[in-house]
């Protein structure tokens, strides 16, 4: 069955839904969600979103800190972009009605996290980004050009190797006509042609243990483009954030937002010292990865499984007032975080890689954009500063926007694209296979490709990769498509792409630190 669009949206996070609102004024928009349509990263955002509004604060200031956090291997106009479109796409926010925390006197609360000189994150209480999918997600459900269609799985993008035509990696006449998508409740199969395709799927925790991912996270947009044979970049920059509540029982893990260490929390080992000042000088607000490989350390000094985060000299009212959600999880197991150490725990929390994109968003692929997580822009380098990505995905989508909105009138819908071919297959007999293949993946690339790595920890995790890879293509051939056999797929593929962007950079920087163990062999 063919559906016919404008423009192809694939995610419903603050990239997709920001991207949508702007190109509906001129065209027909459908936006795809693999779950409910508010089951987002962006959702779960606590902290903030940066940006800079007032004195001391400066670009000049915002600009540092990004390169200095991402080791400077960030595109610096990228990042003088961003941080100089910020302010705009802040106020496009606001018109949207999303709403961030005020002061007595009317001013922006601001907060302030690790690697930031200055007060700049605005936020909601501790509950940004499910405000900002509130407010975008009620706009966007209300416009007459947005179809929305949740339960969607986008299995690949479509271009003219469906054609029967050869696609080659690095050229650069690839094209995208849009994708085929599984629609979870009735197992057909549609065929999307649209003259612009945007992909802003989210991030890949779910490859590894412990994330503070939603389930959602398993990498699908930045595998389909890599399958597609478009340009992926910078995986092995995988952050960890530093402070994941210590909860064996639960996944997602929930995060503890980086602002209540810019409010004067601290990090405590399990004697009860201050550690953070042993590693850097900036104490228990150093950027996330200096502070995730400082817990790792400690963690591994101690034998124990997690540290502290010490919260109670900031004032208790503070605490319930600004970290409401924080205080009430916490105090739901036990522990008040007013009176109590709260226990803490790296967990991966998002990737600095991605589809590369250029200025507009656009992909290697004619046709196809990219924002969000999902897309690799430049402006994180080695390391994502705090609260930067929510501005990264609103400024890109508005990139994007401007950039399709001029082009897709022109641009031909192909006719002549086939409808998926499932011939041969049938439903997969043993679900297990696909559930303890997921396992072990999560397995290898927590026990080898984490906070610290090494030349044999990569080789031993491409070695099983490889295994675990062969056995999913031959199932995925032979199955009826279904969301557990592609994200599996999908997983895999982004697992290899880290492996081998990880062994490819021989030294240590930013998120990536490599010791090589080979001389102890």
């Amino acid at each position: 069955m063919k559906r016919e669009v404008d423009f192809l949206v694939i995610g419903s996070g603050v990239a997709g839904l920001s991207f949508a609102l702007k190109v509906a004024q001129e065209g027909k928009v459908c936006l795809i969600s693999k779950n409910k349509m508010t089951d987002t990263n962006t959702q779960l955002a606590q902290g903030g979103i940066a940006a800079v509004t007032y004195s001391p604060d400066s670009y000049k200031k915002h600009i540092e800190d990004t390169m200095v956090a991402g080791g400077y291997l960030n595109d610096r106009q990228v990042v003088e972009m961003v941080v100089s479109q910020g302010a705009a796409q802040i106020q496009q926010l606001i018109n949207w009605g999303t709403n961030f925390d005020k002061t007595n006197d009317g001013l922006y609360d601001l907060a302030r996290e690790g690697g930031h000189s200055e007060h700049r994150i605005l936020h909601y209480k501790d509950k940004t980004g499910y405000e900002i999918q509130r407010a975008l997600s009620e706009k966007v459900l209300t416009h007459p050009n947005i179809e929305v269609l949740e339960h969607h799985f986008a299995i690949e993008i479509i271009t003219q190797h469906h054609l029967g035509q050869e696609v080659f990696r690095r050229n650069n006449n690839i094209q995208c006509y849009g994708a085929y998508v599984l629609n979870m409740e009735n197992h057909k199969i549609h065929t999307f042609l649209a003259r612009t395709t945007f992909i802003a799927t989210g991030g890949i925790g779910n490859i590894y243990q412990t994330t503070t991912n939603p389930e959602i996270s398993t990498g699908d947009g930045i595998a389909m483009v890599y399958r597609a044979k478009g340009t992926v970049t910078d995986m092995e920059f995988i952050q960890f954030h530093p402070t994941a509540l210590y909860n064996p029982k639960e996944r997602p893990a929930f995060l503890i937002t980086e602002a209540l260490r810019g409010a004067g929390a601290v990090l405590r080992n399990r004697k009860g010292e201050k550690f953070m000042n042993k590693y850097d000088p900036r104490g228990s607000l150093a950027p996330r990865d200096v502070v995730s490989r400082a817990i790792d350390t400690e963690m591994k000094i101690s034998g124990e499984d997690h540290v502290f985060l010490d919260a109670t000299q900031v004032p208790a009212e503070e605490l319930k007032t600004h970290f409401p959600n924080i205080y009430a999880k916490c105090l739901s197991l036990g522990i008040d975080i007013a009176k109590d150490y709260i226990p803490v725990v790296p967990a991966v929390h998002y990737v600095c890689g991605g589809i590369k994109v250029d200025a507009h968003a656009r992909t290697s692929i004619i046709h196809l954009y990219a924002a969000g997580e999902s897309s690799a822009t430049g402006l994180h380098g080695a390391n994502r500063l705090a609260s930067n990505s929510l501005i990264e995905a609103v400024v890109y989508a508005d990139n994007a926007a401007k950039h399709a909105l001029s082009i897709f009138k022109n641009i031909e819908l192909n006719h002549q694209i086939p409808d998926w071919n499932d011939e041969g297959t049938s439903h997969p007999e043993e679900m297990i296979l696909i559930t303890q293949e997921f396992k072990e993946l999560r397995a290898i690339m927590s026990n080898y490709v984490g906070i610290v790595r090494s030349e044999i920890r990569l080789k031993r995790a491409l070695d099983r990769l490889n295994i675990l890879y062969t056995e999913t293509e031959e199932l995925f051939k032979r199955s009826t498509v279904s969301r557990e056999i592609c994200e599996l797929r999908n997983a895999i593929n982004v697992a290899y792409l880290i492996i081998k962007m990880a062994q490819s950079r021989k030294e240590s920087i930013g998120l990536h630190y490599i010791v090589n163990y080979q001389s102890f062999l």
